[in-house]
């Protein structure tokens, strides 16, 4: 094969967002040749007060600790005390609070920028080698390695790949490994809003027939706003004022928060599920939306990927051997629950709050009494939006 040979390594992750970049701090104590391939230069800039967000939950605080980013992270995050879950035009409420846990908060909302920015930088710190702007032009496996080839003609050598390159992913492309995809026919548009009223931590989220509004608290009150829509809706509510567009989103999410002052950038991303069909490959294993893409309902997506990257760190720990197939074996085995678990609560939110069939909007509505109403199940649910399953312990 022609190219310039650039050596071996342990694991090359392609992608450097932000699940690929976490990736490289968790394998950093481990002593892994590890080299880092992104196809997109790092994150520049201040974040603005309208910057998207990602929120994330209690269990991928107790992952990025052990990491050394979470001051870092907590300097600019925002503290979610508690979440309120509603129906428009029901009365029907659950409320979950970060007292009822026994935290401090239930997740943090936290700029994406700086989130990359942190991770990156924290990343430049590790003996590993970050290749940037770089992209993946080839993949050959091997029994004991996979040759990476990269579009500036460099050869790579690994004996683990990581594709943590999103939803796309490349790896799955250049492997031919299929994945299936739910079109929701929604997509999310993404903006900033300031309320008159203090938002005290708490995060919204309001179902509606044409899919859930979300307000989440930010720094000095502002709010995100994520608002997802029928597809066929966007172009026009993108084409609103923002005096229209912030009357409308007033009258779709209510007045919890008194009046809607001020209005940031909108930016819409269509929704699709994308659930990869494999978790691994001979000398390939698949991280974050790589291995799966979801609907943002619940802000499940992220925590799960970053769920992923645990798991890659503990399974390598003891592997003499990274991609050897009873280590990817480990691997596939320790995410299969929590990834079927996940990816099914998600879709179900969607389809049950989305559905118009007569008579399923009583359930719903009796649905939200009974788990604002039951403990047992209102503790699930809440173990699952904490990022420890439907069984796992607070404190674990």
């Amino acid at each position: 094969m022609s190219g310039t040979a650039a050596g071996d390594c342990d694991v090359a992750i392609v992608g450097g967002g932000l699940v690929g970049a976490s990736l490289v701090l968790a394998l950093a104590p481990l002593g892994l040749r590890v080299a880092l391939i992104e196809a997109a230069a790092p994150p520049q800039g201040a974040p603005s007060w309208d910057e998207r967000c990602i929120a994330i939950n209690d269990g991928s605080r107790r992952i990025f600790e052990p990491l050394g980013v979470w001051p870092a992270l907590q300097a600019a995050a925002t503290p979610i005390t508690a979440t309120h879950i509603s129906e428009r035009g029901r009365f029907g409420v659950a409320r979950f609070t970060a007292q009822d846990a026994g935290l401090e908060a239930l997740g943090y909302n936290i700029p994406i920028r700086h989130l990359g920015q942190t991770l990156w930088q924290a990343a430049q710190r590790t003996a590993a080698r970050l290749i940037a702007p770089a992209r993946l032009t080839a993949l050959d496996l091997g029994s004991d390695a996979a040759t990476l080839t990269l579009d500036d003609g460099t050869l790579l050598r690994a004996r683990l790949v990581v594709a943590a390159d999103g939803a796309q992913s490349a790896v799955r492309r250049l492997l031919a490994i299929d994945a299936s995809s739910d079109d929701y026919r929604q997509s999310a548009i993404v903006t900033a809003v300031r309320p008159a009223r203090p938002h005290r931590g708490v995060a919204y989220e309001r179902f509606t027939e044409g899919g859930p509004i979300a307000v989440l608290p930010k720094p000095d009150d502002a709010c995100s706003l994520v608002w997802t829509v029928p597809g066929e809706r966007v172009d026009t509510m993108l084409a609103w004022s923002d005096a229209e567009f912030l009357a409308q989103a007033q009258e779709t999410f209510g007045e919890r928060l008194g009046v809607f002052r001020e209005l940031g950038r909108r930016t819409a991303y269509p929704l699709t599920r994308v659930m990869s069909a494999q978790l691994t490959a001979p000398r390939v294993l698949f991280a974050g939306n790589a291995a799966q893409s979801l609907h943002p309902v619940a802000a499940q997506g992220f925590n799960l990927g970053l769920r992923d990257v645990a798991a890659v760190a503990e399974v390598l720990t003891t592997a003499s051997d990274p991609g050897a197939p009873a280590t990817l074996a480990e691997y596939a085995r320790r995410r299969a629950a929590d990834r079927e678990r996940t990816a099914g609560f998600t879709d179900r939110l969607v389809r049950t709050f989305s559905n118009r069939v007569p008579g399923l909007r009583g359930l719903r509505h009796l649905g939200l009494l009974a788990l604002d109403l039951t403990p047992p199940l209102k503790d699930a649910v809440m173990r699952q939006n904490l990022g420890y399953g439907a069984t796992a312990s607070i404190d674990s």
